[in-house]
């Protein structure tokens, strides 16, 4: 069957500042495909200079969208376009997955694949092309005489190791310029699942509270791969939860250390991951770690007791204090808007953010994404349901203390008051500015432009 598999655009100031990577979800999917045959293609819309409307979907049999909340909106546009072309129309994603009965109800999507889908796009594609029952295929929801079928969940996948790489061929690799320390990222995965339930995130619905992990073995194969093949000497590991298990992360270092390899790398930590495993930490540090993204979330430990997050104040200045005695940079988290949270309260995380000091930081509106705890806590407090404004930086819940207008400025006052410092302006504001539009003309002199119709 011919295939093609849509990431939609984004468009959210992230994605302006140029933090792009693969979408690693669709390569995964387009791998197993391919593995048995199926002729895959993927168009990558966050990066491509492609106009959705233009795409061939004539020359495919299905058309595949991967559909977060904030691209619910343009995935709708897409499949309406492939719908003109009568294609079969499937969408994957965790906003589908907990809104299937929405998703179908706008008549745009043939069948909706919820939670992981490498294994439930297999099933679904054969059962297509051998019109046997789709009743029989575990993990997907469809309409029929205008009732919602929704089939029994499909277990995860709990071999990972079982799983091909993804299918890195088929991406525009050229046009994803994010640098560490002056090395181009690859991006992988290395484990699913979470067993923290913080309210503000969907990861353990949709990937389950138990977590499972690649073999140490097979991610540094993938490892060598990405050197070999693509030259890659940097990664960023997208897992949730990389830093989970100490003994893991040993393995994973000794493992890196004992090949000698020149390796940078990026990863998600926790503030208690940090703290109480110095020696850990020492390790990744002489193995490549040079950056991790730490969500600190708040200054106000009422704040963090309020959204669940398991996590101390008071520990987050240690953390801090030991990766960069270790001199890994640190990407800090934060989180503004809790229900009750006061400007007060907002103002003391700005503070608290600036006496931390991290290199970076994000501060995010706090979103109830479907799926989450939080979602099903403020549904009914909801100001709007634009799913385009449920990209972190827009107020979409009414607050006890705060109007909506006051939040956005204090959103705003948070960067400015990190940034605008002219210690920072000058040491990495402008210098980012500068690198990346340089960084984007040299990689495209050394990856070769891929074309859609070649892929």
């Amino acid at each position: 069957m011919r295939i093609l598999l849509i990431n939609p655009p984004a468009g959210s100031i992230y994605h302006f500042l140029r933090l792009k990577s693969p979408p690693l979800g669709i390569a995964y999917i387009a791998a197993c495909l391919h593995q048995v045959g199926h002729q895959v293609k993927i168009a990558d819309l966050n990066v491509e200079p492609i106009d959705y409307r233009n795409l061939p979907y004539h020359d495919f049999d299905l058309v595949g969208i991967s559909v977060d909340t904030m691209r619910y909106p343009v995935a709708l546009k897409i499949a309406e376009a492939a719908k003109r072309d009568k294609r079969t129309v499937v969408a994957g994603g965790q906003h589908v997955t907990f809104f299937d009965s929405e998703t179908l109800s706008t008549g745009l999507f043939d069948f909706i694949v919820r939670g992981e889908g490498e294994l439930t796009m297999l099933d679904l594609v054969k059962h297509l092309e051998e019109g046997n029952s789709f009743e029989e295929i575990k993990g997907i929801s469809f309409l029929r005489e205008g009732e919602v079928i929704r089939t029994p969940a499909r277990p995860l996948i709990q071999d990972l190791d079982s799983l091909p790489y993804p299918a890195r061929e088929l991406l525009p690799l050229h046009r994803y310029t994010t640098k560490l320390s002056g090395r181009f990222l690859a991006a992988a995965l290395t484990s699913r699942g979470c067993p923290f339930n913080c309210e503000f995130c969907a990861c353990s619905q949709f990937f389950g509270r138990t977590w499972r992990t690649r073999s140490v073995e097979n991610v540094m194969e993938e490892l060598q791969f990405l050197r070999k093949k693509y030259g890659y000497r940097a990664v960023a590991f997208f897992d949730d939860n990389f830093t989970l298990n100490p003994k893991r992360m040993i393995k994973f270092s000794e493992s890196i250390l004992q090949r000698r390899w020149d390796l940078y790398w990026w990863a998600f930590s926790r503030v208690d991951s940090v703290v109480k495993h110095e020696d850990v930490v020492r390790l990744m540090a002489r193995a490549g770690l040079r950056q991790v993204f730490v969500g600190f979330e708040s200054g106000s430990q009422e704040v963090l007791d309020q959204i669940g997050k398991d996590l101390d104040v008071d520990k987050a200045f240690r953390a801090v204090e030991i990766l960069k005695k270790y001199k890994i940079s640190v990407w800090a988290s934060f989180i503004i808007g809790a229900l009750n949270e006061t400007k007060k309260m907002i103002k003391q995380t700005i503070k608290f953010a600036n006496r931390l000091n991290p290199e970076f930081v994000q501060f995010g509106i706090l979103t109830p994404y479907p799926g989450t705890v939080l979602y099903e806590k403020v549904k009914n407090r909801l100001i709007t349901t634009n799913w385009k404004k449920f990209w972190g930086g827009d107020p979409v819940i009414k607050l006890d203390k705060l109007s909506a207008k006051e939040l956005k400025k204090l959103f705003w006052r948070a960067h400015l008051s990190f940034y605008a410092r002219p210690k920072r302006l000058f040491s990495v504001v402008l210098p980012f500015f500068l690198r990346t539009s340089k960084d984007s003309r040299k990689r495209n002199q050394i990856l070769a432009k891929p074309d859609l119709s070649q892929r």
